[in-house]
C-alpha cells in the first residue's frame, strides 16, 4: 500500500529544519534498497506558496499559504510498504522526525 510521508516543520525555522544532507542520504539509500521510497522531494518554503480558490463564483489567487499555521508542509515522500506498520517504522527512520512531525497518510491508489 501507498502512504504520503508529510514533513511538517515549524514555519518560523522552515530552512534551518531540513535534515543534514548526509542523514537524509542515508535514508534515501536506505528506503531505495529496501523497495518502498517511490518519490519524495523538500518543498520551497511557505512564503513561495501561491494559493487558488472559487469565492462567489471567481478564481481567486493569493500569495503565500492557505491557511495561517505555526507548522507548514516542507516535503513529502511516497513510500509503498506493506502495511502502516511498515510505513510507520520508515516514517520514523526519517532525519525531519527530530525537527517536526511526519504525517503518514495511506494514498486512494
Amino acid at each position: 500500500m501507498r502512504y504520503m510521508l508529510i514533513h511538517a516543520t515549524s514555519r518560523a525555522v522552515d530552512h534551518a529544519c531540513r535534515p543534514d544532507e548526509g542523514e537524509l542520504q542515508k535514508w534515501i539509500e536506505e528506503m531505495v534498497a529496501r523497495g518502498v521510497l517511490v518519490d519524495g522531494a523538500p518543498l520551497r518554503p511557505a512564503s513561495d506558496a501561491t494559493s487558488v480558490r472559487i469565492r462567489d463564483g471567481e478564481v481567486v489567487v493569493l500569495d503565500g499559504p492557505f491557511a495561517e499555521t505555526k507548522e507548514g508542509i516542507a516535503g513529502f515522500d511516497i513510500v509503498d510498504c506493506a502495511d502502516l506498520d511498515e510505513a510507520l517504522e520508515v516514517a520514523a527512520k526519517h532525519p525531519t522526525i527530530r525537527h517536526g512531525t511526519i504525517e503518514v497518510r495511506p494514498l486512494w491508489v
